[in-house]
């Protein structure tokens, strides 16, 4: 049987885009937001009719971490706004010093105050911009938001305007996104701030006439511009004006060079070469850590080991049903997680090595910590 909710909330979404079209036609009136992000009214809330994706990961290393028991709800959102808006009193009104900075084609903030105060401001500003924190973890300087969809994709004509309240459901973009951040004191009084997006898009599962049986969530490539979308509204929520921010994100970026090389030392054995010192090196594992399927637990710059924790979907059976039992209210994924070591070694003044270790730190030569080791790699190469 064809899975005729798919199709209805496409048929839907189309007509829109139409309605758009023939208004446009009749009016001076520009039909459409001028902003092309915006998760405000997206509404995370996690089910079994699989409305959001899945992370490919699980957050339940740690119940300090997550809120709500790791079950998100509008009511949550709305009650933090409205307590970080009675309470808020250390709103900055600027900082000196908040730059971006760039490696290649990579962006993040580097901001001359301590973590620890910059944490609560950058949790403001996710829930500001509409988002549920899944991980909120002061401690490690790192949080992350459900998976929302961002509405600005839908037409707002006058029609969809009209009937959204009621049936704004049928009106679906297909696509969702989520949100790392990452807080990273460098030295004392200064910290880096990365935010990384990633993506999952809905897809048909068809049969052989080519109709759509049911649909599932699968991931789609990184969005760079995104995450710029969200430094630039950082820096502005920090103090710095519009046209300041959006002028530095804009900035072009630097040519890419090649820092990663995949080393394979035996059957299920290898490790990664960087060209570049360890403080590059570590921040290029941090980065590529936050865009896979890893979930960083906790970090020591200093013995430089990232502590993650990773699902492998074969784990948990076909694509299907990995994705679907993530979503049950019975979540064996987190049964399924393993602990591993990421380790960034100096090897000069401008080369490090990347390995990967057990939970106990000893060498993960087994084809799992192969697995590991060359999704990271593709990770640093791209």
């Amino acid at each position: 049987m064809m899975n005729f909710a798919y199709y209805f909330r496409r048929y839907c979404s189309i007509l829109a885009l139409l309605m758009v079209a023939i208004a446009s036609l009749t009016s001076c009136k520009s039909v459409t937001s001028n902003d092309t992000v915006d998760y405000k009214g997206s509404g995370a809330i996690r089910g079994p009719n699989l409305a959001y994706p899945p992370d490919l990961i699980t957050s339940q290393a740690d119940r300090r971490y997550i809120v709500q028991d790791g079950t998100a709800t509008m009511s949550d959102y709305n009650a933090a706004v409205k307590k970080s808006s009675q309470l808020r009193t250390n709103v900055m009104t600027g900082i000196p010093g908040m730059r971006i900075a760039r490696d290649g084609e990579r962006r993040w903030l580097v901001v001359e105050k301590p973590a620890v105060e910059l944490y609560p401001q950058v949790k403001d500003f996710w829930q500001e911009n509409g988002f549920l924190l899944v991980i909120d973890s002061p401690s490690t300087g790192i949080m992350e938001t459900d998976w929302a969809e961002n509405r600005a994709k839908i037409a707002q004509d006058f029609i969809r305007s009209a009937i959204g309240g009621a049936l704004g459901s049928i009106f679906d973009t297909g696509e969702r996104d989520k949100y790392k951040t990452r807080l990273e004191p460098t030295k004392p009084g200064e910290t880096e701030i990365f935010i990384t997006q990633r993506g999952a898009v809905e897809e048909c599962v068809r049969d052989v006439t080519q109709a759509c049986l049911s649909t599932i969530w699968t991931p789609r490539p990184n969005d760079p511009e995104l995450e710029a979308v969200f430094l630039a509204r950082l820096m502005e929520r920090l103090g710095m004006t519009q046209e300041q921010a959006k002028a530095m994100v804009a900035a072009p970026l630097g040519p890419k060079t090649p820092k990663a090389k995949f080393v394979q030392d035996g059957v299920n054995t290898a490790h990664i070469e960087m060209s570049s010192g360890f403080d590059r090196s570590w921040r290029d594992v941090g980065l590529a850590l936050d865009r896979s399927n890893f979930s960083v637990e906790d970090r020591n710059r200093s013995s430089g080991v990232y502590y993650v924790r990773y699902v492998n979907p074969k784990d948990l059976g076909d694509t299907k049903g990995f994705f679907t039992n993530l979503f049950s209210s019975k979540d064996d994924s987190s049964l399924k997680a393993k602990r591993y070591q990421v380790v960034v070694k100096s090897t000069g003044d401008n080369s490090a090595s990347i390995y990967v270790q057990d939970a106990d730190g000893k060498p993960e030569n087994t084809p799992a910590g192969f697995q590991l080791l060359t999704m990271l790699a593709d990770q640093l190469t791209r």
